[in-house]
Protein backbone atom coordinates (compact mmCIF):
# COMPACT_ATOMS: atom_id res chain seq x y z
CA UNK A 1 0.00 0.00 0.00
CA UNK A 2 1.44 3.41 -0.94
CA UNK A 3 1.19 5.89 1.53
CA UNK A 4 -0.32 8.88 0.34
CA UNK A 5 2.00 11.21 0.68
CA UNK A 6 4.62 9.55 -1.36
CA UNK A 7 5.39 11.61 -4.60
CA UNK A 8 7.49 8.11 -5.49
CA UNK A 9 5.97 7.74 -9.08
CA UNK A 10 3.46 5.01 -9.61
CA UNK A 11 4.46 1.24 -8.78
CA UNK A 12 2.42 -0.13 -12.31
CA UNK A 13 1.67 2.28 -15.12
CA UNK A 14 3.40 1.76 -18.00
CA UNK A 15 4.70 -2.05 -16.83
CA UNK A 16 3.72 -5.56 -16.94
CA UNK A 17 1.92 -6.30 -13.55
CA UNK A 18 0.41 -9.52 -12.75
CA UNK A 19 -2.70 -10.23 -10.44
CA UNK A 20 -2.46 -9.95 -6.80
CA UNK A 21 -3.05 -13.03 -5.38
CA UNK A 22 -5.33 -11.05 -2.91
CA UNK A 23 -6.77 -7.84 -2.43
CA UNK A 24 -4.66 -7.60 1.04
CA UNK A 25 -1.69 -8.16 -1.30
CA UNK A 26 -2.77 -5.86 -3.70
CA UNK A 27 -0.90 -1.84 -3.89
CA UNK A 28 -2.84 0.98 -4.61
CA UNK A 29 -1.13 3.75 -5.92
CA UNK A 30 -1.85 7.35 -5.30
CA UNK A 31 -0.88 10.51 -7.01
CA UNK A 32 -1.23 14.51 -6.56
CA UNK A 33 -4.19 16.11 -6.91
CA UNK A 34 -3.83 17.58 -10.42
CA UNK A 35 -6.29 20.77 -9.34
CA UNK A 36 -6.27 20.48 -5.50
CA UNK A 37 -8.00 24.10 -5.25
CA UNK A 38 -11.13 22.31 -7.27
CA UNK A 39 -13.95 20.50 -6.14
CA UNK A 40 -14.67 17.67 -8.30
CA UNK A 41 -15.92 14.27 -8.47
CA UNK A 42 -13.91 11.36 -10.19
CA UNK A 43 -15.77 7.97 -11.21
CA UNK A 44 -14.91 4.47 -11.75
CA UNK A 45 -17.14 1.68 -13.20
CA UNK A 46 -16.17 -1.41 -13.05
CA UNK A 47 -19.23 -3.25 -14.52
CA UNK A 48 -17.41 -6.72 -14.74
CA UNK A 49 -16.29 -7.18 -11.06
CA UNK A 50 -16.00 -10.84 -9.73
CA UNK A 51 -15.49 -12.21 -6.51
CA UNK A 52 -16.22 -15.65 -5.22
CA UNK A 53 -19.12 -16.51 -2.92
CA UNK A 54 -17.82 -17.46 0.70
CA UNK A 55 -19.66 -20.30 0.88
CA UNK A 56 -20.42 -22.57 -2.49
CA UNK A 57 -17.14 -20.72 -4.22
CA UNK A 58 -19.18 -20.10 -7.01
CA UNK A 59 -18.13 -16.60 -8.48
CA UNK A 60 -20.22 -13.90 -7.83
CA UNK A 61 -20.89 -10.51 -10.63
CA UNK A 62 -21.38 -7.32 -9.54
CA UNK A 63 -21.41 -3.80 -11.15
CA UNK A 64 -19.15 -1.47 -8.94
CA UNK A 65 -19.64 2.33 -9.08
CA UNK A 66 -16.78 4.36 -7.44
CA UNK A 67 -17.29 7.78 -6.67
CA UNK A 68 -14.93 10.32 -5.07
CA UNK A 69 -14.05 13.88 -4.62
CA UNK A 70 -10.26 13.67 -4.28
CA UNK A 71 -8.14 15.35 -1.47
CA UNK A 72 -4.41 15.88 -1.75
CA UNK A 73 -4.40 12.76 -3.95
CA UNK A 74 -6.19 10.89 -6.76
CA UNK A 75 -6.31 6.82 -7.15
CA UNK A 76 -4.49 6.05 -9.97
CA UNK A 77 -6.61 3.59 -12.23
CA UNK A 78 -4.17 0.91 -13.04
CA UNK A 79 -3.28 0.14 -9.76
CA UNK A 80 -7.47 0.37 -8.81
CA UNK A 81 -7.97 -2.16 -11.99
CA UNK A 82 -5.15 -4.93 -10.33
CA UNK A 83 -6.45 -4.30 -6.95
CA UNK A 84 -10.25 -4.99 -8.08
CA UNK A 85 -9.19 -7.60 -10.10
CA UNK A 86 -7.57 -9.17 -7.39
CA UNK A 87 -10.84 -9.88 -6.01
CA UNK A 88 -11.36 -12.55 -8.43
CA UNK A 89 -9.99 -15.67 -6.17
CA UNK A 90 -11.54 -14.09 -2.90
CA UNK A 91 -13.89 -15.13 -0.98
CA UNK A 92 -16.51 -12.66 0.42
CA UNK A 93 -19.93 -11.92 1.03
CA UNK A 94 -21.42 -8.90 -0.84
CA UNK A 95 -21.53 -6.72 1.81
CA UNK A 96 -18.22 -7.34 3.02
CA UNK A 97 -16.96 -6.83 -0.33
CA UNK A 98 -18.00 -3.33 -1.25
CA UNK A 99 -17.50 -1.71 2.18
CA UNK A 100 -14.58 -2.85 1.87
CA UNK A 101 -13.44 -1.68 -1.04
CA UNK A 102 -14.87 1.52 0.00
CA UNK A 103 -13.24 1.69 3.61
CA UNK A 104 -10.12 0.82 2.20
CA UNK A 105 -9.58 3.78 -0.83
CA UNK A 106 -10.89 6.16 2.14
CA UNK A 107 -8.43 5.11 4.49
CA UNK A 108 -5.75 5.24 2.53
CA UNK A 109 -6.26 8.17 -0.47
CA UNK A 110 -7.97 10.58 2.19
CA UNK A 111 -10.28 12.03 -0.20
CA UNK A 112 -12.89 14.92 0.80
CA UNK A 113 -15.73 12.28 0.34
CA UNK A 114 -16.46 8.68 -1.67
CA UNK A 115 -18.96 6.79 -1.84
CA UNK A 116 -19.58 3.19 -3.65
CA UNK A 117 -22.22 1.32 -5.22
CA UNK A 118 -22.17 -2.38 -5.48
CA UNK A 119 -25.19 -3.61 -8.07
CA UNK A 120 -24.45 -7.43 -7.76
CA UNK A 121 -26.16 -9.71 -9.90
CA UNK A 122 -28.72 -12.26 -8.37
CA UNK A 123 -27.33 -14.73 -5.69
CA UNK A 124 -30.08 -17.74 -5.02
CA UNK A 125 -32.94 -15.13 -7.05
CA UNK A 126 -32.22 -12.58 -5.45
CA UNK A 127 -30.28 -9.06 -6.62
CA UNK A 128 -27.83 -7.56 -3.74
CA UNK A 129 -26.85 -3.87 -3.68
CA UNK A 130 -24.93 -2.32 -1.91
CA UNK A 131 -24.00 0.69 -0.70
CA UNK A 132 -21.09 2.87 1.03
CA UNK A 133 -20.04 6.22 1.64
CA UNK A 134 -17.88 8.23 3.67
CA UNK A 135 -20.49 10.69 4.85
CA UNK A 136 -22.11 14.06 3.46
CA UNK A 137 -20.94 14.90 0.17
CA UNK A 138 -19.49 18.34 -0.14
CA UNK A 139 -22.13 21.12 -0.70
CA UNK A 140 -20.49 22.57 -4.25
CA UNK A 141 -20.03 18.65 -5.21
CA UNK A 142 -21.96 17.87 -8.26
CA UNK A 143 -23.49 14.22 -7.92
CA UNK A 144 -24.60 12.38 -10.94
CA UNK A 145 -27.05 9.62 -10.28
CA UNK A 146 -24.80 6.55 -10.80
CA UNK A 147 -26.45 5.31 -13.99
CA UNK A 148 -27.32 1.52 -12.75
CA UNK A 149 -31.16 0.64 -12.77
CA UNK A 150 -32.52 -1.43 -10.44
CA UNK A 151 -32.17 -4.85 -11.07
CA UNK A 152 -34.52 -5.80 -14.55
CA UNK A 153 -31.53 -8.05 -16.05
CA UNK A 154 -29.14 -5.24 -15.68
CA UNK A 155 -29.40 -4.72 -19.48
Amino acid sequence: MSDSNDTSPPKFLGQQSPLPASPEEAQLDYVPNPRPGSTYLVRFAAPEFTSLCPVTGAPDFAHLVIDYAPGETIVESKSLKLFLGSFRNHNGFHEDVTVGIGERLFAEMQPKWLRIGGYWYPRGGIPIDVFWQSGAPPADLWLPDQGVASYRGRG
